[in-house]
């Protein structure tokens, strides 16, 4: 299959997914992770209709960005780990960061997104299994850097992201986007915003059953340009 054939097979299956859960498919939208996908696949998905693509990589990310910067409406959002010598250019070159975990993040990303004259949009990365081996902060801590983010003068908070644990069955992730979406909902609630409504969550192998508990968001990378090598599929699909 194409990367333009996938692609519209994804959205047919998000709707789907949507129909299942009572949704309206519009709620729903599909990031293409590109870590070590060639610019010419990102310009075939876009040529399909893709409008948002996620990076975690600063190094791989910046010359695609400036290759594909002639594609109108793509929008880049960064999904892996932010270190504070990436901050200055994730605040300045991408549309939202999707992994804000600690509240040193935070601040540099405001900082940078401040001296640029820009406001970045932001969504705080919670680790909703526990694992020590991933990024993310602890479900009970995610208030508080809400919170922060939304003081910041430079940082929209949008809502959460999360890299549930691995399973080979799709269905045993439910709960933790379940757990997700609870969280996201209480935190509106409780902090009073209204525009807390991004739920980032879901990969190649249970972006269906993301969508069905709620994802506003899915990333999907191998299902829609096909394998990495190996050692890499598992990280970020």
């Amino acid at each position: 299959m194409t990367v333009a054939e996938r692609h519209g097979e994804i959205l047919a299956r998000i709707a789907a997914a949507c129909a299942r859960a009572g949704r309206d498919p519009s709620q729903v939208r599909l990031l293409g992770a590109t870590k070590q996908v060639p610019p010419e696949a990102i310009r075939e998905a876009h040529k399909a209709g893709l409008r948002i693509v996620g990076e975690n990589r600063l190094q791989e990310a910046l010359p695609k960005l400036d290759a594909l910067a002639d594609l109108p409406g793509l929008e880049w959002h960064f999904i892996g780990p932010i270190q504070s010598r990436k901050a200055r250019d994730v605040a300045r070159r991408f549309a939202c960061a999707q992994s804000v975990d600690r509240e040193k993040v935070a601040r540099l990303l405001s900082q940078h997104a401040a001296e640029a004259g820009r406001r970045l949009r932001v969504l705080v990365e919670v680790n909703v299994g526990g694992e020590g081996s991933k990024t993310g902060c602890p479900p009970g801590e995610a208030e508080a850097l809400v919170r922060l983010c939304a003081e910041l003068p430079a940082l929209e908070p949008a809502g959460l992201m999360a890299v549930p644990p691995f399973t080979d069955d799709p269905e045993a992730g439910r709960p933790f986007h379940r757990r997700l979406r609870a969280l996201r909902d209480a935190l509106r609630d409780r902090l009073g915003m209204p525009g807390l409504r991004e739920l980032s969550t879901g990969m190649s192998r249970d972006y269906e059953i993301a969508v069905e508990e709620g994802a506003t968001i899915v990333r999907v990378g191998t299902t829609l340009f096909g394998p990495r090598p190996a050692a890499q599929e598992r990280a970020d699909d």
